[in-house]
């Protein structure tokens, strides 16, 4: 940072100072009147509601039959005038502007609304009028102040700039941002469409443990802590899938969680250590349609959220109206880089060599179908534009997917990749107790390697299978990723309230 920077923070951070001081002079007035924070006020009517119900009303209609209203928000704009000012108050619904004369109001309270700042919150009892501008305004018989904001709100024509200070003072962002309020609007709206389409399907929504003795329905690394009471370690949960698997066991042949999971692992565009996801089980199912119903689903959330199947993403249109392609890791690489041939992709040493060539150093062992996975998320996943499902993936790396019965080599699974990332991940689950305790014994195999994210062994899910799981699909997706779609939102931190940050 230079000088002139350093003296520009400086002088602001003085500035600023120097603010807080006069607010909190102001508040211990307030407190010495023996009105500070009430908790008395009664507020009957939001901004967006007087909008709906009185937005169509003329000047002579409002005069004609008053209406009164109770409105109560945080003042953003404000314009001191010599007996009669306006503030614009701000709440979840929107803004609405009042009108404050000294005629209407006693002189005590008229002199101290005066001294009021942008930035604290109000509540005011009046009567609808228009004024000259036309513009629906509340004439106050009665204001007073609730809350007292010590510190000042950013600049309002620029609002809260930085990204990084978006994120950690989200609190901020909210006041300041009205396309951060949509966005978590939406994201709402989206949670509860799923929440309704999967109980209309039938699915019983039901809550697993978050804190589990053995990690697993995942690869990946998982964050530990200790239960005191019991001495005993346990997990944060990394998905909720062996548990939602031991309730189709007992009986629950249609379950889904919306669940919060926890991975010990990198940030980025597109990972929180702590995201949100939607898991669903269903017995006498498969892949096949968990493929079918995901798509309907993701169609519903959309509709939802946007009234459209057919939305503007990051500059670019998606149209989630169309039926979504299907291709299995082969051919969607060959349709993006058609130089690849058949002969070459079924080459382990070719993969190798041009892995290598990319920078991604194979793991030692590694199949055939590994090695495809591995350059199709190098090559071409980012690619995937259009509504996409992957299927047919290596059984190797999909420990808890069922085999295939045209080849034991490939797995029942799919992945639906949308804007270049993947949304869910589903299979026909593995109900043979016999193959599932080999898979997990190849897990603990890799994890002694070294192999951090492989899974552990568990014993106590094995005995569950041992009662009898029925042919059953899961698939989860990824809520967090769905919401950056449907707001167009380019960054996962841009559509969680509360983002994982560095200490300041």
């Amino acid at each position: 940072m230079s000088d002139r920077e350093n003296q520009f923070e400086s002088s602001a951070v003085q500035d600023e100072n120097h603010i807080i001081a006069e607010r909190r002079a102001k508040l211990a007035e307030w407190r010495r009147s023996g009105q500070a924070y009430p908790n008395d006020f009664a507020r009957q009517n939001t901004a967006g509601k007087i909008a709906d119900l009185y937005d169509a009303r003329t000047r002579d209609e409002l005069a004609d039959s008053p209406v009164e209203v109770s409105v109560a928000g945080r003042i953003m704009l404000k314009r001191v005038m010599g007996k009669a000012s306006f503030i614009t108050i701000q709440d979840l619904s929107g803004r609405l502007q009042v009108y404050v004369s000294r005629d209407q109001v006693d002189e005590t309270t008229y002199d101290a609304f005066r001294r009021w700042d942008i930035g604290d919150i109000v509540g005011a009892v009046g009567t609808l009028f228009r004024t000259r501008t036309d513009e629906l305004t509340v004439r106050c018989t009665e204001i007073r102040l609730l809350a007292k904001s010590l510190r000042p709100l950013p600049e309002k024509f620029h609002g809260l700039t930085d990204q990084e200070q978006k994120y950690r003072m989200r609190y901020l962002d909210l006041i300041t941002n009205e396309q951060t309020r949509f966005t978590f609007a939406v994201r709402s709206r989206i949670v509860q469409s799923i929440r309704s389409h999967m109980v209309a399907h039938g699915f019983l929504e039901v809550e697993t443990p978050m804190m589990h003795p053995i990690p697993g329905g995942a690869t990946a690394r998982p964050f530990a802590t200790h239960h005191n009471a019991l001495d005993m370690n346990l997990f944060l949960r990394i998905a909720p899938e062996l548990y939602l698997k031991r309730l189709v066991v007992g009986g629950l042949e249609k379950v889904f969680e919306i669940n919060r999971n926890f991975r010990n692992e990198g940030i980025s565009p597109r990972h929180n250590p702590e995201f949100t996801m939607m898991e669903f089980y269903e017995a006498y199912s498969d892949y096949r349609q968990l493929m079918d119903f995901t798509e309907g689903l993701i169609r519903h959330s959309a509709r939802e959220a946007l009234a459209s199947e057919c939305f503007e993403y990051q500059g670019r249109t998606l149209d989630l109206g169309r039926p979504f392609a299907r291709l299995t890791i082969v051919e969607a690489i060959r349709r993006s880089h058609p130089g690849y041939g058949v002969a070459q992709l079924g080459d382990p040493e070719w993969l190798r060599d041009r892995l290598r060539a990319l920078a991604v150093d194979p793991p030692h062992g590694a199949g055939l179908g590994a090695l495809q996975l591995l350059l199709f998320e190098e090559t071409t996943e980012a690619d995937l534009w259009d509504p996409t499902f992957i299927v047919d993936y290596p059984a190797e790396v999909s420990p808890l997917a069922r085999r295939s019965d045209r080849d034991p080599e490939i797995a029942e699974r799919f992945e639906l990749y949308i804007a270049g990332r993947e949304i869910a991940n589903g299979f026909s689950e593995l109900n043979d107790p016999e193959d599932q305790a080999a898979r997990f014994l190849e897990q603990a195999r890799a994890k002694e390697a070294g192999d951090e994210e492989a899974m552990y062994y568990d014993a106590d899910y094995l005995r569950a299978l041992e009662y009898g799981l029925p042919p059953t699909g899961g698939c989860g997706i990824g809520i967090d990723r769905l919401v950056m779609l449907l707001t167009d939102s380019p960054n996962i931190r841009d559509v969680i309230l509360f983002p994982q940050m560095r200490p300041e």
